[in-house]
């Protein structure tokens, strides 16, 4: 044996690779306790915040008709959203004590002040915009609400993160950027979907914009996380990512050619909107296969220690 406990050259390994069982086949980690209501409160959250964002723009350009959508369809996004998160908690009074304490460093803390504090200025914007009554104080409600969107929208990345779920933690540099264009997409497909297209101007924007960075963020993310990146390309996961990313290709390029269609501006609304929620069930979905299997769990910690040890 040569100094420093290195093999002669030539020699063969006598212990085999371990594998990855675990204990009697458990799993490493506990799979996620958070039920179907979760994917569909991180969708309509994403919808609602982004919504509030293009309503601010399409009302400051001009445009009242997609500004009110816009405005609606956050309010019942956010409602919807609320509801299925409490649904999930099983009694509205668990989300009602998270708001007794304020802490920084947790997502979930943050997260439930930001809903708080945007959730009752949506509704308000909404109701001035619907019934024409009080103005004044629904641009003032549209534009707080419009600075919170994009928190609201991108937050409950962090909140998948900042777990312990393999394919949510090892993706955080790109998952608030996947979660923030899937938003943008899914509000734009509502304004094109509910809106002529000659007063759409500003949801084909958000459109082609959140298109384009939820392409690109989740490509970047499949590409950095490598081997890792199988639960997002295996099972029901993989699937859903799949028809997604199909759904967002097809509603990006309807969104640029469809001009004054409106069965074109429609469809291509329609195939953004269910791009960003097969987005979130798929992201879902994808966390919950990486906690089953423990390679995913053991894989990333191997490979860390070997770059710490390069």
């Amino acid at each position: 044996m040569k100094a420093g406990g290195g093999r002669r050259g030539g020699e063969k390994q006598m212990v085999p690779e371990a594998d990855f069982s675990s204990y009697y086949g458990r799993p490493v980690l506990q799979e996620t306790v958070w039920g179907p209501d979760i994917p569909s409160y991180l969708f309509l959250g994403g919808l609602a915040g982004a919504s509030s964002a293009l309503a601010a723009a399409a009302q400051l350009s001009g445009h009242p008709e997609l500004a009110r959508t816009a405005k609606t369809g956050a309010a019942g996004a956010i409602s919807l959203s609320m509801m299925a998160l409490v649904h999930d908690l099983g009694r509205p009074a668990r989300f009602i004590n998270m708001l007794r304490v304020v802490k920084v460093t947790s997502p979930m803390s943050v997260g439930t002040w930001i809903l708080s504090a945007y959730t009752p200025l949506a509704l308000g914007a909404a109701a001035s915009a619907v019934t024409g009554k009080l103005p004044r104080l629904g641009l003032a409600a549209t534009l707080p609400a419009a600075a919170l969107g994009p928190a609201v929208a991108a937050y409950t990345s962090v909140l998948l993160c900042d777990t312990a779920v393999p394919a949510w933690h090892e993706g955080h540099r790109e998952m608030p950027f996947l979660f923030a264009g899937s938003a943008t997409a899914a509000a734009g497909g509502l304004g094109m979907l509910a809106v002529r297209p000659d007063q759409a101007a500003q949801a084909v924007k958000f459109g082609v914009l959140g298109a384009a960075a939820e392409i690109t963020a989740k490509r970047l993310l499949l590409c950095r996380l490598g081997p890792a990146a199988e639960p997002y390309q295996k099972g029901r996961a993989g699937t859903m990512m799949q028809a997604a990313e199909a759904l967002t290709a097809a509603g990006l390029l309807g969104a640029v050619l469809a001009g004054r269609s409106r069965t074109a501006a429609a469809l291509s609304g329609a195939a953004l909107m269910a791009a960003s929620a097969l987005t979130r069930f798929g992201v879902f979905e994808a966390g919950r296969a990486s906690a089953r299997d423990p390679k995913y769990t053991v894989g990333p910690q191997r490979q860390r220690l070997r770059e710490q040890g390069a």
